[in-house]
């Protein structure tokens, strides 16, 4: 016979209640009422009072964040949907106190006859010492290579920053701040002894007030730029005793833990990062060290990114000052004109416009781009426009004032070269004499709107020509009539990341077309576009748009231009802008009379005289609507009506002007002359 054993009298221990000496619980689930029963040690373990469950699952979610919630009810359903008999999960609650607690979840499937669930019964318990220990033993490796992921991906991702603001968007997006484990961030730069928060997050949680503080004050920030060393908060209640004004404040946002770090460069304070956690129970020393580390790694992009904006700013305002501080009003004409500079971080280039007054009533309108993108550029540019304008305004013809500027250029102590375009309209002809050296083609957008690329014959960027010999830039004749827009502009409005410039050409024309009519809303527009599409280039840009209707070409128009002396590219430029008036001002029928005429006028001038011919074109409003064609020279020997013999040449200009003209004569002007004819058109 056994010994008899004294045992207690409640010995087998029921089940209830060896589950709950064992932090577990057990749960009853019927699937279509809805209702959950969970007994005392379950709720115990789910830390949820009696008082506060209802019955059903959804009452429990003020335990169970979001995440976590989400991630439970998908494994529930498709242990339903698949078939399965029974589920297991590890899954984090958050206790009344604001700790987090890791339970396990334990369900066996009941299922009726034709395999339709009905019931889930299963347990509960705290899993906070198992996975503790756990991750004592197989955690520790995995925490270090995580601790290194961390660091590598935001470096990485800092190396990119061009601004401050680049640099928020990596510690304060949601991949950085995941990276981090954190659920909000806070930044102030030091600004002349006060600290500027310049980002906040989550959304919503600015705290008025702050946007600029002392340092001297009692705020975490302001406390690491005064000791230089970081302040690690473990607990909200750690919080709440050191900061209690800040976090009356932000109590709401459940912080459970905070860490501030003091961005400090080249040994002194530039700013503060604080990063707010929840669900977090204190730092580990490894945690520690790396955000320590990070915070050096943020200090020095952030550093980076303020010198990259400071040059930014002044190569900016250093073109700006190079750039016309305004454009003159230029009779017959409405003219807009825009520059953007790279976006934020990108260096400045060399891009440029201009509007010339010459004289006469002509304009002449510029735009250029100097190779290369920082201060250097800008300071050629702003030299290259000055030059540009004198040689306009000296009144050299459209192809030398190209032909000397890539001379300067070239002789100038730089090795970079520039493309240009260089227009010289006169607006009461609408008669466009067009260079371009390198440059992208402009664009022609007539009366009802329609936008084409006008092709305009080129030589080679400016610089670059000089170096190689090769000097000429022909001269294309254009005709802009009442109420058609030319537009000049530099490749950053056309340049698209990997696109063909002739694609971006035709987008171009084709945003024009849809564009407004106002010249100023049209120049908003595109620079919208621009902006829009970002990239790595400036833009400068300039419309102008010939005003008045078909109507006005009855009060007639006037035309000059200087042909010096040994300048062949003048005297063929004159003789591209005749024709084209002629054409523009109606009289096709009579153009090949006219032409002839005046080239024998203005040869016989520069032949016979010393100095240079000025040609000058109008048109006589009367009775009879004439043509006027006018050459002055310094010659005051009034020509001779000769008759030349068989083999001469001498003589027969005047018998030809005489014959093709409806009348001629001749006119003292001052130390000269001016030799005169006129045709009815």
């Amino acid at each position: 016979m056994p010994s008899t054993v004294s045992l207690p009298e409640d010995w087998p221990a029921h089940p209830d209640r060896s589950l709950s000496l064992n932090r577990m619980g057990s749960f009853d689930w019927d699937l279509v009422t809805g209702l959950m029963h969970l007994d005392t040690a379950a709720l115990d373990v789910l830390d949820t009072p009696p008082e506060e469950y209802d019955g059903t699952p959804e009452s429990l979610g003020r335990r169970v964040p979001p995440a976590e919630w989400a991630r439970l009810d998908a494994l529930v359903s498709s242990a339903l949907k698949s078939g399965s008999d029974s589920y297991g999960a590890y899954f984090r609650i958050r206790c009344r106190d604001g700790r987090p607690r890791w339970t396990h979840i334990q369900g066996r499937v009941m299922r009726d006859g034709d395999g339709r669930p009905y019931r889930i019964i299963g347990i509960v318990r705290d899993a906070t010492e198992e996975l503790s220990h756990s991750a004592e033993r197989l955690g520790l490796d995995e925490e270090r290579r995580r601790q290194t992921s961390v660091v590598e991906s935001t470096t990485a991702a800092l190396a990119h920053a061009r601004t401050v603001k680049d640099v928020i968007d990596v510690i304060g997006d949601a991949h950085g701040l995941e990276r981090l484990g954190s659920m909000g961030m806070v930044m102030g730069l030091v600004e002349a002894g006060r600290i500027h928060l310049v980002a906040e997050g989550p959304a919503g949680s600015f705290v008025p007030g702050t946007r600029y503080t002392r340092v001297d004050e009692e705020y975490p920030m302001s406390e690491v730029v005064r000791s230089l060393q970081p302040r690690f908060l473990e607990s909200a209640e750690e919080f709440a005793e050191g900061y209690p004004a800040l976090w009356s404040k932000i109590s709401y946002m459940r912080i459970s833990a905070a860490a501030y770090l003091p961005l400090i460069a080249q040994a002194r304070p530039i700013g503060a990062l604080g990063l707010l956690y929840e669900d977090k129970e204190g730092f580990t020393q490894e945690e520690r060290n790396l955000l320590v580390a990070l915070g050096s790694s943020i200090a020095q992009s952030l550093q980076r990114a303020m010198l990259l904006e400071q040059e930014h700013d002044l190569a900016e305002g250093l073109q700006q000052a190079m750039l016309p501080r305004r454009i003159p009003a230029v009779p017959g004409a409405l003219i807009a004109v825009r520059y953007r500079s790279a976006r934020m971080g990108q260096d400045i280039g060399g891009d440029w416009y201009d509007v010339i007054p010459l004289p006469g009533g002509r304009v002449g309108a510029v735009i250029g781009d100097v190779q290369g993108h920082d201060t250097h550029a800008a300071a050629v540019m702003g030299q290259l426009r000055i030059v540009l304008r004198a040689y306009a305004a000296e009144g050299h013809s459209p192809g030398t004032v190209m032909a000397r500027a890539s001379v300067f250029l070239h002789e100038l102590d730089t090795d970079r070269f520039a493309t240009c375009t260089y227009v010289e309209a006169d607006l009461s002809t609408g008669v466009l004499q067009v260079v371009r050296a390198g440059h992208i083609d402009p664009l022609l957008r007539t009366r009802d709107g329609e936008c084409r690329r006008l092709p305009v014959e080129g030589g080679m960027p400016l610089g670059l020509s000089a170096e190689f010999g090769r000097l000429e830039y022909p001269v294309t004749t254009v005709e802009l009539d009442h109420g058609e827009t030319l537009l000049l502009c530099t490749d950053g409005l056309v340049e698209q990341p990997g696109a063909d410039l002739d694609d971006g050409i035709r987008a171009l024309a084709a945003l024009v077309r849809e564009g407004p009519q106002d010249l100023q809303l049209l120049a908003d527009r595109l620079c919208e576009v621009s902006d829009e599409r970002g990239g790595d280039d400036d833009m400068a840009l300039l419309l102008l748009r010939r005003e008045g209707d078909d109507a006005a070409r009855a009060d007639g128009g006037r035309l000059r231009q200087h042909v010096a002396p040994g300048d062949p590219e003048a005297l063929v430029a004159a003789r591209h802008m005749i024709g084209a008036a002629v054409r523009a001002w109606g009289a096709r029928s009579r153009a090949d009379e006219i032409e002839l005429v005046a080239d024998e006028l203005i040869v016989n001038a520069l032949m016979h005289t010393d100095g240079p011919a000025i040609v000058t074109l109008r048109v006589l409003s009367g009775p009879q609507r004439r043509l006027r064609v006018e050459v002055e020279d310094r010659s005051s020997a009034l020509p001779r009506r000769r008759e030349a013999g068989e083999a001469g040449v001498s003589g027969r200009g005047l018998m030809l002007v005489d014959r093709l003209a409806d009348v001629w004569g001749v006119e003292p002007r001052g130390s000269g002359k001016c030799v005169w004819c006129e045709f009815v058109v």
